[in-house]
């Protein structure tokens, strides 16, 4: 954005849809050199505001869902947004890749960007979605270490650790809307400043593991939160540490570090990970058979990818998605 230049932060209305160590031992190939790539299982869910034609840029996004009876959100996932659900009053179930996991309000329902989930609500629910722009929503985080940590997955935050708490967080959403409306002298700062308050009282709500808290440094997490972007983009690539490395400007032995320091995790494990989360998120949601899915990820062999995952998981891949849509049923 060019300097001086200040775009709107947020749009105020309702929600919508428009609908060395590496994987070197794996016998993987680079998923560009893949004729096809395995068709997305979950779908994408993008997100617009109340009067699309205005055209505006926007960061965040607040809306506010009363609705009576059972409410039933299939599984998606949003491809460039996090979002903070505050339910402030009901109760219900949320399929968080594909794991039954109950709430009940007062609460905050965390959601990464790409994390899959469904949500099913029981009667008289009502909920405030505050979603925020992933470009955005990092350079909120990077006033805080925590804030990179609170955002490494979803998560239920009861807000019951004070009787003050679901008061405050209930204000500072108002407040954050309220904001937004008034385009009052300085809104851009006030809205920055409403939402790293919002996001600073749900760090308080919760305990992080704190994996090192001598090693974790500041450094230490930025470097390990940009590793998973980086992970992301080519986890289907098997790129070597070194790769990896070079793209960062540091050396494997430093991102080796960063990575134990921050998450308690190896990067070769880091890697692993998002490799197990893309094959059950497969193996779910999608009909692609065990064959596809190891090829779509990379894999020429499907007896590597069954070994991998049965070494990973401790199931094998079909013996997974039997056991996972019996659950379902």
């Amino acid at each position: 954005m060019p300097p001086g230049r200040a775009l709107p932060l947020v749009a105020v209305g309702n929600i919508a849809r428009s609908c060395s160590t590496s994987l070197a031992t794996m016998p993987r190939t680079p998923h560009e050199s893949s004729p096809a790539a395995a068709p997305a299982p979950v779908p994408k869910v993008r997100l617009y505001v109340e009067r699309p034609e205005r055209q505006e840029a926007w960061f965040v996004n607040v809306g506010h869902v009363t609705e009576g009876g059972r409410r039933r959100t299939a599984p998606h996932a949003h491809p460039a947004y996090g979002q903070v659900i505050f339910v402030r009053i009901g109760r219900g179930v949320m399929n968080l890749e594909g794991q039954s996991v109950p709430f009940e309000g007062p609460c905050a329902l965390l959601l990464p960007n790409e994390c899959v989930h469904g949500l099913e609500y029981e009667i008289d629910v009502d909920r405030w979605v505050v979603t925020v722009e992933e470009t955005y929503l990092r350079q909120i985080n990077a006033k805080l270490p925590e804030f990179i940590q609170l955002w490494t997955e979803p998560r239920v935050i009861p807000l019951t650790y004070s009787d003050e708490a679901p008061a405050d967080v209930y204000a500072l959403i108002r407040r954050l809307e309220q904001e937004v409306r008034s385009k009052a002298l300085g809104h851009v700062i006030g809205t920055e400043s409403l939402l790293t308050s919002l996001l600073l009282l749900l760090v308080r709500g919760i305990r992080l593991d704190q994996i090192d808290k001598e090693g974790a440094t500041r450094n230490a997490i930025r470097l390990a939160d940009r590793f998973r972007e980086l992970i992301q983009q080519h986890y289907r690539d098997n790129l070597r540490l070194q790769n990896y490395a070079s793209m960062m400007a540091v050396s494997p032995a430093q991102l080796r570090a960063a990575c134990v320091a921050a998450t308690g995790l190896s990067p070769t494990k880091l890697i692993h990970a998002r490799l197990i989360m893309e094959a059950k998120r497969n193996l779910i949601f999608g009909d692609l058979s065990i064959e596809q899915i190891a090829y779509g990820l990379g894999f020429i062999d499907t007896a590597y990818f069954t070994r991998f995952f049965r070494k990973e998981v401790g199931q094998s891949p079909s013996q997974f998605r039997a056991a996972s849509r019996t659950q379902a049923a």
